[in-house]
């Protein structure tokens, strides 16, 4: 490359920013990581921008930017800008002198970010998927072809999978799951689980409340309704299928009957540096799939009846409107409350069933609706607990 790509990262101290920092440690001459933000962690964030010279910072929670400026300040460091609260997030997101701002926020807390970097013009690489679920259209209206890249592995899978065909061709996607830890257990065996269990995911390294949220397979949910807005497929289109081998990220079948899949091995590295390179691809942060060794590919049907998150989320999106943000936030409430110790693994699809049964959604208008949405269903799944 002639110059490197100027990255903001949202999210740095998340698994998925700390895998991306990964990244442009070993592309050094591709990348310059120019700002970083995170929601608390003061010290870990200090260290991040030490270790890459960033000059930019900023963390959500205000006290802990008070930390973090205390940090840098105490060894003379030549920050210009230490940022705290929502509102410099959302500034970093619009800076115009990035090339590509990768939000890797965890939650709703999410979307503001994304809607400022697609409204400034700058390519959103999207690891939030909280955005594109709570907002939805209001998300997709703003970005102009090819400025939204996706980072889950299953959208990113998707992605590459499309490329130099026609969407008219795509008859359906297929959204792949391991199934978590839990997979083949009944909904009695569910009730007893704890914390610790359900962060034991046999294949993927993730933060814990996505590993929660794979566990009940609420992650596939929300990845169904974020794949209904990147790639334009109506609900009925897009099927889920358990693989937990977790090798094949993905599939799309075409109408003639072919499918195309995406495979690679269960390392997020690997669709972070996409959504960075695209569309060249560089040389690769591990060694790829020995398919000597590689033994079965198992695929089986999800159980909707033991995992009910699936069917709710899918009915969220389905429904549309403001139901999927209600359906996000109850969600988020009740798995912090779960790894809190304050409600069990069973509870969580309780209480999302719950407060979506006293929701009665109305048409996406505004960001200031989603979030004033967001913050009833907190309260009224708080209220469960």
């Amino acid at each position: 490359m002639s110059a490197r790509l100027r990255v903001a990262l949202l999210g740095s101290t998340g698994s998925i920013g700390r895998q991306a920092l990964e990244v442009a440690a070993a592309h050094p001459d591709a990348i310059e990581v120019v700002a970083l933000a995170a929601h608390s962690s003061a010290e870990a964030l200090a260290a991040q921008a030490r270790a890459f010279g960033v000059p930019d910072v900023a963390l959500a929670d205000g006290g802990a930017a008070h930390r973090l400026e205390h940090e840098l300040r105490r060894d003379d460091d030549p920050f210009r800008a230490v940022g705290a609260g929502p509102d410099a997030i959302e500034r970093m997101a619009a800076r115009d002198d990035v090339d590509v701002v990768l939000n890797a926020l965890v939650g709703a807390a999410g979307l503001r970010a994304t809607i400022a970097a697609l409204d400034a013009g700058t390519t959103l690489a999207l690891a939030n998927k909280e955005s594109l679920v709570v907002g939805g259209d209001l998300v997709t209206r703003r970005a102009r072809p090819g400025q939204l890249l996706p980072v889950d592995s299953e959208h990113s899978a998707i992605l590459q999978c499309l490329v130099g065909e026609d969407d008219r061709d795509v008859s359906r996607l297929w959204l792949t799951a391991s199934g978590g830890p839990f997979r083949g257990w009944s909904r009695d065996e569910l009730s007893s689980v704890t914390a610790s269990d359900a962060l034991a995911h046999p294949t993927w390294r993730m933060g814990p409340k996505i590993t929660v949220d794979s566990a009940t397979l609420m992650n596939k949910g929300l990845e169904v309704i974020e794949a209904h807005h990147l790639f334009a497929i109506p609900y009925d289109r897009i099927r889920v299928v358990v693989h937990p081998q977790s090798c094949v990220h993905s599939m799309v079948e075409y109408v003639d009957g072919s499918v195309k899949a995406h495979l690679g091995v269960t390392d997020m590295r690997i669709p972070i540096q996409y959504a960075l390179s695209h569309p060249r691809r560089w040389t690769g942060p591990l060694e790829p799939l020995d398919f000597t060794t590689l033994g079965t590919l198992d695929f089986e049907a999800p159980d909707p009846d033991t995992f009910r998150c699936l069917g709710l989320a899918l009915e969220a999106g389905r429904t549309g409107g403001t139901m999927p943000a209600v359906m996000n936030a109850a969600n988020e409430v009740a798995v912090a409350a779960f790894l809190g110790g304050r409600c069990a693994f069973t509870d969580i699809d309780r209480i999302v069933e719950r407060v979506m049964a006293g929701h009665a959604p109305s048409a996406l208008d505004s960001v200031e609706q989603v979030l004033e949405v967001d913050r009833h269903a907190r309260d009224a799944a708080a209220g469960l607990l």
